[in-house]
């Protein structure tokens, strides 16, 4: 039997392979950076490259340019990560070249770490600027005591809603609870509409249903993983969406943001999206709804968290970068200074503000497409400090949200209740984990 890696042993240098979810992708030398003592700051002038597919970086990273003489930072534009920018770094780096910063979601940061792809930052001092950050964005990039990214934006989970339909229309409110939920998803459907309409292959639902309700499906334990996606808050949602499902409550056609979700928005025949922060952008291009909508926290559980995560990124340093210091001084300053949130903000449309006490200048005032709500501050403050610190990304997500999304249309068909996908799942799971040579184990 071959031996398995320990998980410390595979993020520092030891782990070969790339999980199934960037087999395509060439894997790096592992960590020929991380393998040497640190790097000193550099005595001159330093030139760094930030590969990242947020749009108009360049702007933000003039505002750092113009602040100070010492390092200059050149955004180069890549595709989104799974269509094709994360098979570019990792390609590059593989090379022996690649940027000096790169940005990678925050679920993927602990399979490029796997990857030898990224230095780990708490070589470099990151660990003391954590009062800076957001805790549920910071908690995101940390593996064990390692962190190994910069986060750079997240998505707290809230409800946009249709205000004139939910409650002028029908005289109801936006679901506080998820008892609430059911109650008024069944009342949406009787009127012919649907509240919610959900792409049941999209594995990040789920992922986002059961990290507020408290689980924690990836626990790293000693020099190895523990997978624990069959515990009571886990089982708990599955079986609430299992009884969603089986009763239609919900719409399971298509996904929020598509087109035909747009469709029906407009037409007032879809009611709501519960999903990350991010979303008011997208929100704010259903035809016709400005002054319509609204934002309402994401239902709870009595014993559960505020919200869940949906989405996000990290800017990480490249392992082969010789500038480690220099990035971590702009990145710190990007993410946590109130002049790089703003330009991040007004330049680049960053979801939630990863910086621990400012929102950003644009997001303190009210919004008349959401019926001059201040939801900012009266909303997603609250979901962004409510969330599950204790959640761990694995080094596999791209396969885990796959096998998910795979169970939860089996799941809306009632081929397979979530509860059995969920227990399949922690097997399969383990079983891939020993196969890239972690230890890992099902909880008991």
């Amino acid at each position: 039997m071959k031996p398995r890696l320990s998980r410390r042993s595979a993020l520092v240098g030891g782990g070969a392979a790339l999980t199934a979810g960037l087999a395509a992708c060439a894997p790096p030398n592992p960590g020929e950076v991380n393998a040497q003592p640190t790097i000193p700051a550099a005595d001159g002038k330093v030139h760094l490259t930030y590969w990242a597919w947020l749009k108009d970086l360049q702007n933000v990273c003039d505002v750092f340019n113009e602040s100070q003489d010492r390092i200059h930072v050149d955004a180069v534009w890549i595709p989104g990560g799974n269509t094709g920018g994360y098979a570019k770094i990792l390609s590059a780096i593989a090379a022996g070249g690649g940027p000096d910063i790169a940005q990678v979601e925050l679920r993927q940061v602990p399979e490029f770490a796997l990857a030898g792809a990224l230095v780990d930052l708490t070589r470099y001092g990151f660990a003391e600027q954590e009062p800076k950050f957001d805790p549920g964005a910071i908690s995101q990039a940390k593996v064990g005591d390692s962190y190994w990214a910069v986060p750079q934006d997240t998505g707290p989970v809230a409800t946009f809603y249709n205000r004139e339909v939910l409650e002028d229309e029908l005289g109801l409110e936006a679901p506080a609870t998820w008892d609430d939920f059911y109650e008024t998803a069944g009342i949406v459907s009787e009127a012919g509409k649907s509240l919610i309409s959900l792409d049941p292959s999209d594995g990040s639902h789920p992922i986002a249903w059961v990290m507020q309700a408290g689980a924690n499906w990836f626990r790293p334990e000693g020099d190895g993983w523990i997978i624990d996606m069959t515990g009571e808050a886990s089982l708990r949602v599955a079986d609430f969406w299992d009884r969603i499902f089986a009763d239609g409550l919900v719409g399971v056609g298509y996904g929020s943001y598509t087109t035909p979700w747009y469709a029906a928005a407009a037409d007032g025949n879809v009611l709501a999206s519960i999903s990350g922060s991010w979303s008011d952008a997208l929100n704010k291009t259903v035809p016709g709804g400005e002054g319509k909508w609204a934002v309402a926290p994401m239902p709870t559980w009595p014993d559960g968290y505020a919200s869940g995560g949906h989405g996000g990124s990290a800017a990480a340093v490249a392992s082969n970068s010789q500038h480690p210091v220099e990035a971590l001084e702009f990145l710190t300053w990007m993410c946590t200074d109130p002049a790089g949130i703003d330009a991040m903000i007004e330049h680049s449309g960053i979801g939630w503000s990863p910086a621990a006490d400012y929102i950003g200048e644009l997001r303190q005032q009210p919004d008349e497409f959401f019926s001059g709500q201040n939801y900012n501050e009266e909303v997603i403050v609250p979901m962004a400090e409510g969330q599950n610190l204790e959640w761990t990304w694995a080094p596999l997500m791209q396969r885990v949200q796959a096998i998910i999304g795979d169970g939860m249309t089996n799941a809306v068909t009632g081929d397979v209740p979530l509860a059995d996908m969920f227990a399949e799942a922690q097997t399969e799971i383990v079983e891939i984990m020993r196969t890239i040579g972690l230890d890992a184990e099902e909880a008991r």
